[in-house]
């Protein structure tokens, strides 16, 4: 795993991203942000489920007005998630109308593309940076290759087509998508924006591209980098290649908030694109937010279906009691557990973790070592041993993580 990658520190409402503090999760609504209500309880969802930034279309002004409202509503409820508000075409005439939605986010996204970047006048875009200089808002700069800066991408072109040997157009492209971040956040600044006021993305809808483009992106500045795939897609493919382009940038240290944009199924989970995204961080060593099962996928020695419910219950258990755990115990979210079906690799794995079990597969003797600490613990029999797993595991959490243990620890 690379150094990370050094950038500066932005604030945005309690929440840092960049610098040293830790990579940061986001995720975004998908209600009318002017159904108040709904927009509501969608962001204590993903809030609750871990995103440390949410952020809302702020489209007309019935959003803008609504803005507030969620606002106040959120933070009656405790959430304190800042809210991000993205804004496209006329963002320029909502922040400037609507000064209690500029004052209620705690940050504004501005793609350069939708604005009048790149114009002859860029007064859409100077009007919104002013608006967030004047109360200490910070911006990102979310160039999407859906929605570039076509002068600049003509530009460009028309600069290959001269040369001896004219570069792909896919490379003019990822190029015409990095200057128009690095651009646009130079003329933020002239326009009165500090310098550690700004968070720079370059979204496109391929890994290969998005690693390119964001290697480029990191070499050329210090401003913190937002990752994510644009229209990652739906369900396995999306998460796939989500992963498979963040992960190698993340284990380059380039990165410093992620997002995972998944289309979710009719009427499907918005919080999924969290806990991917959590999943992520967790999986590279990064961040810790739960504690990770480690189970054997199972093979001819596991034929019965006794070990996929055994994990689906312990899995199930650890998601359940985590919220009570992550209060009372700090340091759970370390834990790691092997949920093993035979005795193959059983033993070993539940070594290896801090708390195992290993069943002993389909036509071997029905018993199931349990390890803790490395060591063989308890041998369960019989058809309560989940059960019993569990209690072994609730007081083993409470021993190595109550506020007794961490202080001698300490």
């Amino acid at each position: 795993m690379a150094a990370r990658r050094k950038s500066i520190p932005v604030a945005v409402g309690g929440v840092v991203v960049g610098g040293a503090a830790p990579i940061v999760v986001q995720a975004m609504t998908n209600t009318d942000t002017a159904d108040v209500a709904a927009t509501v309880a969608q962001a204590q969802a993903l809030a609750e489920a871990g995103s440390e930034l949410v952020r809302v279309t702020v489209n007309t002004e019935a959003a803008a007005r609504a803005v507030p409202r969620i606002a106040e509503e959120l933070d009656r409820r405790g959430v304190r998630a800042p809210l991000v508000g993205d804004f496209h075409y006329n963002g320029h005439l909502l922040l400037t109308r609507y000064p209690e939605c500029a004052a209620a986010l705690a940050k504004y996204r501005i793609n350069p593309g939708n604005v009048s970047i790149g114009r002859k006048t860029d007064e859409n875009f100077r009007a919104m940076i002013e608006v967030a200089a004047a109360r200490g808002k910070p911006v990102r700069i979310g160039v999407n290759w859906g929605s570039l800066d076509q002068q600049l991408l003509a530009r460009l072109m028309d600069e290959n087509s001269r040369r001896p040997e004219p570069r792909e157009a896919a490379a003019v492209l990822r190029e015409a998508i990095v200057l128009s971040a690095l651009e646009s956040a130079r003329a933020a600044e002239n326009y009165g924006l500090p310098h550690d006021a700004l968070i720079l993305s370059a979204k496109v809808s391929a890994a290969p591209d998005l690693i390119a483009i964001y290697r480029e992106l990191a070499a050329a500045c210090d401003y913190p980098l937002h990752l994510g795939l644009t229209e990652a897609g739906l369900g396995m493919k999306g998460i796939v290649a989500s992963t498979a382009g963040m992960a190698v940038l993340l284990a380059e240290g380039i990165g410093d908030t992620i997002r995972v944009s998944l289309t979710p199924a009719p009427g499907g989970d918005r919080t999924e694109e969290v806990r991917v995204a959590q999943q992520i961080l967790q999986s590279l060593g990064l961040r810790h937010f739960a504690p990770q099962v480690s189970a054997c996928p199972g093979c001819g020695r596991t034929t019965s279906s006794f070990f996929q419910e055994m994990a689906g219950q312990i899995q199930a258990h650890l998601r359940a009691r985590m919220p009570e755990w992550r209060a009372l115990y700090p340091g759970v979210e370390e834990l790691r557990v092997a949920v093993m079906g035979c005795v193959v690799n059983g033993p070993g794995e539940s070594r290896h973790a801090d708390i195992g079990i290993s069943l002993p597969g389909t036509f071997e003797e029905p018993k199931a070592p349990v390890y803790v600490d490395g060591r063989l613990f308890r041998t369960l029999y019989g058809e309560g041993l989940v059960a019993e797993f569990l209690d072994i595991l609730e007081e083993y959490v409470a021993r190595r993580y109550g506020v007794a243990s961490g202080a001698a620890r300490a």
